[in-house]
């Protein structure tokens, strides 16, 4: 038995299913932390986005139309790609999230033997592994769901703000509960992979390109989003005279004699919802959940035969 596991083993107090979510939340708390400032930062520019950030670009597209958000180097310009990032930052936890369900969580456990020492102190392999993904998992989706949230309060109040084309299409698709359900699914690859490898190295890596095929796939195939290939979302930009009419965009950018000469006074705009938002989500969100259940029943069936071969 390895020295790492002699200073790792779990008390008395660990057999307790209580006790072993302490245990897995002191072994891994570095990586609840991380998780935890993520979501924080995260959060906090999701909310400066819908607060303070939005404000110039408002005015712009107030004043001269959907023209000013094309305008280069202009605050709309700036706004339109801080709003994606918040999206990226969600796509690189889901690779987090895999990576280390496959190393630190796993296979670490399996490599110094911490897990089967485990075992021999009244806790069966079967409630080691569940407790192992329960309780990342129930960070993952609170933290998730938080975020996916506020990122559709900042759609519903501030995509009239995004240059068209298939980029506010690929952001509209990836904000739902396909987007809780991505990491869930990384990390039950990450387990399966971890229990398989049981040496940390490979299983990070192998965890790592296991999730890069699934968001590789998740971006070309129907019912999923289709980042690459897809049309724009329909939308409705209006502008309105001094007496209050309705009248066609008519392009003035920022010239000024040229919006007197139409007696604008402001502009409006918005993405109209997509029919297939929900089919898309739904279907998503399902086959994703489907996979994280033989991912994670694959997982427990392998750990069976390793703990009844020793």
């Amino acid at each position: 038995m390895s020295a790492a596991a002699v200073l790792e083993a779990p008390p008395a107090s660990a057999r307790t299913p209580r006790g072993l979510v302490r245990t897995v939340l002191r072994l891994h708390r570095s990586a609840l932390g991380i998780w935890l400032a993520f979501v924080a930062a995260t959060a906090g520019l999701l909310l400066w986005l819908l607060g303070p950030g939005a404000e110039a670009a408002q005015h712009k597209l107030a004043v001269y139309g959907y023209a000013a958000l094309i305008m280069p180097d202009g605050p709309a310009t700036e706004y339109n790609d801080l709003f994606s990032y918040p999206d990226t930052l969600l796509t690189v936890a889901s690779f987090a999230v895999a990576l280390f369900a496959g190393g630190p969580l796993i296979a670490r456990e399996m490599e110094s033997g911490t897990a089967q020492l485990a075992w021999t102190q009244s806790v069966s392999p079967a409630r080691w592994l569940a407790t192992a993904l329960a309780v990342p998992a129930a960070f993952i989706v609170l933290g998730t769901t938080l975020l996916t949230v506020l990122y559709h309060q900042l759609w519903a109040a501030h995509s009239d703000l995004l240059v068209a084309g298939i980029g506010p299409r690929a952001l509209y698709f990836s904000l739902g509960p396909a987007t809780v359900a991505a990491p869930l699914l990384g990390l039950a690859l990450g387990a399966l992979i971890g229990l398989t490898a049981r040496r940390t190295l490979p299983a990070l890596a192998f965890s790592g390109f296991a999730y890069f095929l699934v968001y590789a796939f998740r971006g070309n195939h129907w019912p999923f989003q289709g980042r690459y290939q897809q049309p724009e979302l329909s939308s409705r930009s209006r502008a309105f005279t001094s007496a209050g009419t309705e009248i066609r965009d008519p392009g003035c950018y920022d010239d000024k004699a040229c919006l007197a000469q139409h007696d604008i006074v402001r502009f409006t705009r918005e993405y109209l919802p997509s029919s297939d938002y929900w089919p898309r989500q739904l279907l998503e969100t399902g086959v994703l959940l489907a996979l994280t259940a033989v991912a994670v029943a694959l997982a427990f069936g392998l750990l069976r035969r390793r703990a009844a071969t020793g």
